[in-house]
């Protein structure tokens, strides 16, 4: 077992000792001998372990079980385990009391029951706490809190203002694990390989001031931006709420989504500051594209709509309103064509080259209408719309959710 540290120690060798005691036969007997043999061939007052050690309690196994003495076999085998870890001292302790001096260690039982009645103690405040602020909650609601609290617990930290004290930090585990999914996939770094993603993002997670650690340290290089990540994929899960929403109207929509350039793609910088560029046309969302040429974004509800397919024929087309809204971008792209140089100079931004997104309608809309046949329907329009893109809100985040690195929920 390449890289285990073998443990070899006093009740390592009390246990052998005792099993070649209750060995019978004088191979088995012999084999047992020469494992403590090695362990004292070391230097003065250390036995010796390595994987020489383990060796020999494997042959001392195998001689066992070739004399039939399967007692012994189930010792060595124990003793092989405790050698590398795979059985607890306290338990290895506890289980070999009677070949020792036969006394129960109190301590042990007392140290089990007195952590056992602390942590039924603190569930018991804990879950009083919970149901005190959620006075409507049920038994799976108390037991879901009391599992996320237990996984929260494993990232503690203890408050330097406050010696032998230690802090429960709700939500950390959550954030220790997005932390981990996004270091393990990569997600938007410049670094070509990262160390033991679960440890950093632990560390990391378990910090009072993870914000400030992402930034200054060592490994906060390579996930600085992963503050920004999470902050975006919260206000994904927020829009998606008021997409979701049939009371939710434009205007509604066009205030979640107007500082938020990135929805719409990488290669928008920016929102313009000015709605207004043409006479009489007010623009729902201006964006800047990487190049300086100006993207109109044009937001219609979500839901409460009629629809956005019908069936024509033996194919799914998109409806009136899809049309207008297409109609209505286009004649904005049309009057910055015509006004570009007086915009260009009075403003900085180039119209020349300006195209339009129009986002509309929610497949729920349809509610027997596959998802991914009206999401065609309007690809088959974009296709005919060289300008303008056609997208529904939930295609819009899901392409955005992309962009995160995770995975759309159906």
């Amino acid at each position: 077992m390449p890289g285990v540290e073998i443990r070899t120690d006093a009740a390592l060798e009390w246990q052998l000792k005792r099993t070649e005691q209750e060995a019978t036969t004088s191979e088995v007997k012999q084999s047992i001998a020469d494992v403590i043999a090695h362990m004292h061939s070391g230097q003065e007052k250390n036995r010796r372990g390595g994987q020489a050690l383990l060796r020999l309690l494997e042959q001392a196994r195998l001689r066992a079980s070739e004399e039939n003495e399967w007692d012994i076999v189930c010792l060595l085998h124990e003793a092989h385990g405790y050698a590398t870890g795979r059985i607890l001292k306290p338990d290895f302790d506890e289980r070999y009391r009677l070949i020792k001096d036969g006394k129960r260690r109190d301590s042990l039982q007392n140290f089990v029951a007195g952590t056992l009645s602390r942590t039924l103690q603190f569930i018991s405040e804990a879950g009083n706490e919970y149901l005190a602020e959620h006075p409507d909650a049920d038994t799976s609601d108390l037991l879901n809190y009391v599992s996320a609290l237990g996984e929260d617990a494993q990232l503690l930290d203890a408050p330097g203002d406050t010696p032998g004290r230690y802090r429960v930090v709700r939500g950390r585990a959550e954030l220790a694990a997005w932390l981990q999914r996004t270091l393990s996939d990569r997600v938007d770094l410049d670094t070509t390989e990262i160390e033991n993603p679960a440890e950093i993002a632990r560390r990391l997670a378990r910090s009072p001031k993870a914000l400030t650690i992402l930034a200054q340290d060592t490994d906060g290089q390579s996930v600085f931006k992963l503050a920004e990540l999470k902050q975006r994929s919260d206000t994904l899960t927020e829009i998606r709420k008021l997409v979701d929403d049939p009371t939710a109207g434009e205007g509604a929509l066009q205030d979640a989504l107007y500082n938020q350039p990135w929805i719409f793609g990488g290669r928008f910088v920016e929102a313009a500051t000015r709605r207004s560029l043409v006479d009489g046309d007010e623009l729902d969302i201006p964006l800047i594209r990487a190049d300086g040429a100006l993207h109109v974004v044009e937001l219609k509800r979500a839901l409460n709509l009629s629809g956005i397919v019908k069936r024509h024929r033996n194919a799914w087309v998109p409806t009136a309103e899809v049309h207008d809204a297409v109609g209505q971008a286009i004649n904005y792209l049309a009057g910055l064509d015509e006004e570009r140089q007086r915009i260009s100079e009075e403003f900085g931004l180039e119209t020349k080259r300006a195209s339009a997104t129009v986002v509309i309608g929610h497949p729920k809309l349809h509610p027997n209408v596959p998802e991914h046949e009206l999401n065609e329907a309007l690809r088959t329009l974009n296709t005919h719309t060289n300008r303008v893109e056609v997208l529904t809100y939930p295609e819009l985040l899901d392409n955005a959710v992309r962009a995160l690195g995770n995975t759309p929920t159906p």
